[in-house]
């Protein structure tokens, strides 16, 4: 992302960023239809609890949008992933609006070799049921900021996971930045970066995303769905671009009490260490060694996920082995997305992590 445009680069523009985006809409299995097109299928959660979702837009009257100035105040758009009370009666919730999934179709063709047709993108279901009633109880809550680029939809799984086990998710897009998000009057906002980013690019993005979560962190109370949060048991975790922000928010804000970094630089900043951390990072990523550096001396939680590249922390995880099982991408793309090795296996395995640091880090409130 090296340069900026007033207007989305449309179905061109973000080559990395639909990648990730288009694995939101995953499959842990999926199978095409005899005479029509697959219709990807997430895994499900494994925790006791059913999960709800609600969405949910902020606009901060005090900022102007730094990527299109024109739009005025910044909005910043949510989904709260709750562990639910009852979810009878209550649908489950699409993973794209009807009016995000036709945009999401166009950006498919040119995303790395995913495919140009044969994937319904639209009947994507997820495992959270829409508005249904939480769990009552004070609970921890964490924020998830996506991928440089990416919709906060490509962490749906991870979100789902653990709100099965008694935690709130609040994920997190960053409109102008993600590949697409609705807005609340409806329009679907597409991208005005496109190519890899360079440095003030990339401070601009991280900057925004920090300011973002806090004002997210700031309106938590005006989520209904979030009421059972407990501010003194609160996490961030972020992918990429996501991770470098989630540790840059935990430096400069007290309400952060833990974080989980899923392969995103920390060579912004120096990392002052005064909250837990949880590092993950995959052996096949071609950022690697400058991922490893600006990590070295850390202290931390840490660990490496062996025959894996960057998209396997994301909902591609679930996606592309069924896709190349229907021969709709090619080995190639399954190495560059999320390695040769078991993808199931990986999902387990980050998930246990998350769970695993989040249990112990938010265990009780901490003053």
């Amino acid at each position: 992302m090296t340069s900026l445009s007033r207007r989305g680069l449309g179905k061109a523009a973000v080559l990395g960023a639909a990648a990730a985006l288009l694995g939101s809409r995953a499959a842990h299995a999926a199978a095409p239809a005899p005479t029509g097109p697959l219709v990807p299928v997430l895994p499900p959660p494994t925790g006791p609890h059913p999960v709800g979702v609600v969405r949910h837009a902020f606009t901060d009257p005090s900022r102007t949008d730094p990527w299109d100035p024109a739009r005025g105040a910044r909005q910043v758009v949510v989904s709260a992933v709750y562990p639910a009370r009852t979810v009878t009666g209550r649908p489950r919730a699409p993973q794209l609006t009807p009016a995000e999934a036709p945009v999401f179709g166009l950006l498919a063709p040119l995303v790395r070799g995913l495919p140009a047709a044969g994937v319904d993108w639209g009947a994507v279901l997820t495992h959270a049921h829409a508005g249904a009633p939480p769990l009552p109880g004070r609970r921890p809550v964490v924020l998830y900021t996506p991928g440089g680029g990416d919709a906060r939809t490509l962490g749906t799984g991870l979100a789902e996971e653990l709100a099965s086990h008694g935690t709130v998710v609040v994920l997190v897009d960053h409109p102008g930045e993600a590949s697409q998000v609705e807005l609340p009057d409806g329009t679907v906002r597409e991208t005005v970066l496109y190519g890899p980013p360079d440095r003030a690019t990339f401070r601009t993005m991280v900057d925004t995303r920090v300011a973002d979560l806090r004002l997210v962190l700031d309106r938590l109370g005006d989520i209904p769905a979030a009421a059972g949060a407990d501010p003194r048991r609160t996490g961030i975790y972020g992918h990429s671009a996501g991770g470098t922000a989630a540790a840059l928010l935990a430096a400069r804000d007290p309400r952060i009490r833990a974080v989980a970094n899923l392969e995103g630089h920390l060579d912004l900043e120096p990392w002052p260490g005064r909250r837990p951390l949880l590092l993950l990072r995959t052996d096949g990523f071609a950022e690697a060694e400058r991922i490893e550096r600006s990590w070295a001396g850390l202290r931390a939680r840490r660990r490496t996920l062996r025959a894996a590249n960057h998209w396997v922390f994301t909902d591609h995880a679930a996606l592309v082995p069924p896709l190349r099982a229907a021969g709709l991408v090619t080995d190639a793309v399954r190495d560059g997305l999320i390695g040769l090795g078991d993808p199931a296996a990986t999902t387990a395995a980050v998930r246990h992590e998350l769970r695993a640091f989040f249990a112990r880090t938010l265990a009780r409130a901490r003053h």
